[in-house]
């Protein structure tokens, strides 16, 4: 039976006046990898930065409905959105790795957190989980930005990991990245959702067919169709989805 972690109950977001996403509900089942998919603006990046609240970043942007974490909705008054983003974490499109060494890369964030332990054993499972760790082991002290895009990916990938959060919200992650560090990266998720929720909204019907338990497709806006990933793919139920699927969309 499917466990849910999170769940946006009629959500609709602008940008100023237009609404990018347009009353969406769907329920983010844990442990478990969900894609989001669908032409190019659509409103899926804009609904994975509502999960973790980075929608605030841009002054236009307004949210009617709620967005659900643990039964909690995060847009309440009172609930601290820093402490929402440690436990949803968010890889972006492009690998954007700090100008410092690997190792601070991974460690800044629970140092200034004030996280207890032994930093180094926090460093080393982070690298480990996003299956670095035999890479870059004898180089900790070199810039990250040294490091090739699919490396630097898998670091912002261990950046997230090492802030121990719940859900991985994933945009776009190998849209730059070459088909070798592409197949790392779908590789790491299937050891990640032993452990962690993850979304990824990806352009790449292959992809989302490959890593996910559960893809939603979303077309203006609007939430066409979501279910388990081989229904979606194989059986759509929106005669929408399958010309989409199958590349008869226009």
């Amino acid at each position: 039976m499917m466990t849910s972690i999170m769940e946006a109950r009629n959500v609709t977001i602008r940008y100023g006046e237009a609404p990018a996403v347009r009353e969406a509900t769907l329920v983010i089942p844990e442990n478990r990898v969900t894609a989001i998919i669908g032409p190019s603006g659509c409103g899926k990046s804009t609904l994975l930065r509502a999960f973790n609240r980075m929608n605030e970043f841009i002054p236009s942007s307004s949210m009617d409905g709620e967005i659900l974490f643990r039964g909690t909705d995060i847009y309440d008054k009172g609930i601290d959105p820093v402490e929402v983003r440690r436990r949803i974490g968010m890889v972006f499109q492009k690998p954007n790795p700090f100008p410092k060494s690997i190792e601070r890369n991974v460690s800044w964030g629970p140092a200034i957190n004030g996280y207890e332990g032994d930093p180094r054993e926090r460093l080393e499972g982070a690298l480990k989980k996003a299956a670095l760790w035999d890479e870059v082991k004898d180089r900790l002290g070199s810039s990250a930005l040294g490091l090739s895009g699919g490396q630097q990916q898998r670091l912002c990938i261990a950046r997230t990991l090492a802030m121990e959060p719940e859900v991985i919200l994933m945009d776009e992650p190998c849209s730059a990245l070459d088909p070798v560090s592409t197949a790392h990266i779908e590789n790491l998720l299937f050891e990640l959702k032993k452990k962690y929720t993850i979304v990824i909204v990806t352009h790449n019907m292959q992809q989302a067919a490959r890593v996910s338990d559960y893809t939603a497709f979303f077309e203006a806006g609007v939430l066409v169709e979501y279910g388990e990933t081989q229904q979606v793919f194989t059986r759509p139920k929106v005669k929408r989805t399958e010309e989409y699927v199958t590349g008869r969309f226009g």
